[in-house]
């Protein structure tokens, strides 16, 4: 009778652990959200110098985190916001090449985001403002029959740190974030 309930006891231990929770998210993880939105390569970028049409285009932030503009060469965008861009190129211009340049700096298109694991149609997408995990994985094609349907892992980069975290499918989507959605277990 004993070694039948510690069988039991022990076969019960067992099967729980693969019902371990993941723990939530570093807070660090959804205070990104709240951030003023960081540069890094793959973003596009309309700069604009008013009256100079030759110098007003789209821009791509390269591999290296920089925009390679005419006259002034490039610029370090990666990690910079918008604003600190616009304050970089004015400043350029400045030195030599315009006495007083009016410059705008706006997010054309934003990086892409990916999603891997159980979905229909791995890969890459582009990013719109707004979207959530859920969104994210429909433009994916779907679950795929065996996906975990409830939560998703998210992979962003914080403060110049990877981080991970396990969400629901509400949560909200950031440019050069990867999806995973994980294999159900029953």
């Amino acid at each position: 009778m004993r070694v039948a309930r510690a069988a039991i006891v022990a076969l019960t231990a067992s099967l729980l652990t693969g019902c371990v929770t993941t723990p939530p998210p570093p807070q660090a993880f959804h205070a990104a959200l709240n951030q003023e939105y960081r540069l890094d390569a793959g973003d596009r970028l309309r700069v604009t110098v008013f009256e100079q049409d030759s110098l007003s285009a789209i821009y791509a932030v390269d591999k290296a985190g920089y925009l390679s503009l005419p006259l002034i060469g490039s610029v370090p965008a990666r990690g910079k916001t918008p604003e600190e861009v616009r304050v970089a190129v004015a400043s350029a211009l400045r030195n030599g090449y315009l006495r007083d340049p009016d410059v705008s700096v706006q997010v054309e298109q934003y990086r892409p985001f990916f999603v891997m694991g159980e979905v229909t149609t791995g890969g890459q997408y582009s990013y719109v403002p707004g979207m959530t995990v859920q969104n994210a994985v429909a433009i994916a094609g779907g679950f795929s029959p065996r996906a975990e349907k409830r939560t998703a892992d998210i992979t962003r980069q914080v403060n110049g740190k990877v981080i991970t975290g396990r969400v629901v499918l509400s949560d909200p989507v950031l440019p050069g974030d990867t999806i995973t959605v994980r294999e159900r277990l029953f």
